[in-house]
């Protein structure tokens, strides 16, 4: 709650930018009414991350799943700063209709050239689930 008081303070005051995200965390993933637009939540078991969820800043609201798991692949990492602003490494290109792709530090958004555009061409079959995820 402090936290929140002085990013409030802070960006007010023109010290920082105003964050595009900001992360909390839970021991669950989040029903969809405590994943507002604007808002990362770290999964931890344990204090183990384990999923970062938040909605698709490229227009889509789609809710996006991120893997922190080391084991698993595709795998992301998420850190947050003292104002809880998150920092997601690599950047998340989404494979859904809307196709942006970005990068997340200090909870900005940064938008990588390609956003919106299809992959290139490749010898691969594309994925074609309504359930796949976003990809690296």
């Amino acid at each position: 709650m402090w936290r929140d008081a002085i990013r409030r303070l802070l960006v007010g005051l023109g010290a920082v930018r105003r964050p595009d995200l900001v992360a909390r965390t839970m021991d669950r993933h989040p029903t969809p009414e405590e994943l507002p637009a604007g808002r990362l939540v770290v999964v931890q078991d344990g204090g183990r991350q384990k999923w970062a969820c938040f909605r698709c800043p490229g227009g889509c609201g789609a809710r996006l799943q991120l893997s922190l798991n080391p084991t698993r692949r595709p795998r992301w990492g998420v850190s947050l700063d003292w104002l809880h602003r998150p920092s997601i490494s690599p950047s998340v290109h989404q494979t859904n209709a809307c196709r942006c792709h970005f990068w997340v530090r200090q909870g900005a958004i940064d938008w990588c050239r390609d956003t919106g555009t299809r992959p290139p061409v490749s010898n691969a079959p594309l994925a074609t689930s309504p359930m796949e995820g976003p990809s690296r």
